[in-house]
């Protein structure tokens, strides 16, 4: 369902592996079209940042949901369709070098109007490539 539900997340390959609270996961491949640096075969900066804050939103989507658990789904459901990125800081610390990357996002605080997240990227040997913040609107 997350795969299919933006086709920018589809596009690039994203891959939903985890839905725990505390830190849900995306994972996907490296890929040709993907590559930022055809010498280097480096992953695009873009990419990085689209999965950090897709990975945030996710996170941001999980605590709505505990949040409002009382709540029907219709209206929960309601709820994520307010979500919206007004913030987004992507740190890049190391070259984009992989065959698969895995995004995890935390979710450090859920209020009112507004969530803020924090972000990891690693590669498949557990290399930090890159970290991030964002902030999101929620009502």
């Amino acid at each position: 369902m997350f795969e299919k539900s933006i086709s920018f997340h589809e596009t690039l390959g994203f891959k939903l592996c985890s839905l725990e609270p505390t830190a849900p996961t995306l994972s996907f491949a490296m890929r040709p079209n993907l590559i930022g640096h055809y010498l280097h075969g480096r992953l695009h900066g873009g990419v990085i940042a689209s999965a950090l804050d897709a990975v945030a939103g996710l996170a941001v989507i999980v605590g709505i949901a505990e949040k409002y658990a009382h709540e029907t789904a219709e209206q929960v459901t309601q709820r994520f369709g307010r979500v919206g990125t007004i913030d987004l800081r992507t740190d890049y610390l190391q070259q984009g070098i992989g065959k698969k990357f895995t995004a995890t996002g935390r979710l450090t605080r859920l209020g009112g109007r507004i969530a803020s997240t924090q972000m990891t990227l690693h590669n498949e040997t557990g290399q930090l490539i890159a970290t991030g913040g964002a902030s999101y609107v929620i009502s």
